[in-house]
């Protein structure tokens, strides 16, 4: 299994989260892999990511983008840290 390009830290019943999902469709389409990863299955996840999720996070450099952002912030993000 190929490691991820990007993760995704979300949880269940996050319309936000979602959001953050579709957004992250168009790039999947064109061979990025993103895992999506539950905070609310890790204390330590939760802890640090509870109060700003969705976050997307670089897996080569750990840059991270909070939400919120679009499109445009998600291409400016992908290309400034690729």
């Amino acid at each position: 299994m190929q490691e991820p390009d990007v993760v995704l830290y979300s949880t269940s019943a996050c319309h936000l989260c979602e959001l953050a999902e579709a957004l992250l469709m168009p790039w999947v389409e064109r061979g990025l892999l993103v895992a999506v990863d539950d905070i609310a299955e890790s204390d330590e996840l939760f802890e640090r990511y509870g109060e700003r999720i969705p976050v997307l996070r670089l897996e080569s450099s750990g840059a991270e983008l909070d939400w919120p952002f679009d499109a445009e912030g998600l291409a400016r993000f992908l290309a400034a840290t690729s």
